[in-house]
C-alpha cells in the first residue's frame, strides 16, 4: 500500500456563491458542481437524509478544493467565524503565487481582509488573508 497524493481538501460553506468567487478570484479554476444525496450518500459520510451541492475547483498543478454547501442536515458552527489563526483545527490553506501585491489588492477588492503580511529574509515574502466565512489562506511568494 502506497500513498499516490493529496487529491483535495473539503471546505463545508454556507454561502456556496461567495466562496467560490472568492476561490476563483485567487485563481483556482471551477472544474465542476453537482449536487449529491440519497441514502448511499449519507451511509458514506455517516449523515442522515443527506443533500448537499458540491463545487470542485483545481490549482493549475491540479489540486482540488472541493466546497459542500448542505442543504439537509443543516450545516453546524463550532467557534466564531473569524476564529484566530491558533484555534485548534485545520486553519488556513497556503498558495504559492507570483506577484503577491497583486493578489492581495485583489482580494481585498472582493472584501477579503488582510490579516498581515510579512518578508522571511531574503527568500519569500507571506501574507495571510480571511476570505468569505473566515476561511484563511496563506500566500507565499518566493523571491529572488
Amino acid at each position: 500500500m502506497t500513498l499516490k497524493r493529496m487529491d483535495n481538501v473539503l471546505i463545508v460553506v454556507d454561502d456556496l456563491e461567495a466562496v467560490k468567487a472568492f476561490f476563483i478570484e485567487l485563481g483556482l479554476t471551477l472544474e465542476g458542481e453537482t449536487t449529491v444525496e440519497g441514502a448511499a450518500v449519507g451511509r458514506l459520510i455517516g449523515l442522515d437524509d443527506v443533500r448537499a451541492t458540491l463545487a470542485m475547483l483545481r490549482t493549475p498543478d491540479g489540486q482540488g478544493i472541493e466546497l459542500d454547501k448542505f442543504h439537509t442536515p443543516s450545516p453546524l458552527r463550532f467557534g466564531p467565524v473569524d476564529a484566530p489563526v491558533n484555534a485548534l483545527g485545520i486553519r488556513r490553506i497556503m498558495f504559492a503565487v507570483e506577484n503577491l501585491a497583486a493578489i492581495v489588492a485583489r482580494l481585498r477588492a472582493q472584501g477579503a481582509e488582510l490579516i498581515g503580511e510579512m518578508q522571511y529574509e531574503d527568500t519569500y515574502r507571506l501574507a495571510y488573508i480571511r476570505g468569505p466565512e473566515g476561511i484563511i489562506v496563506a500566500l507565499a511568494e518566493q523571491l529572488g
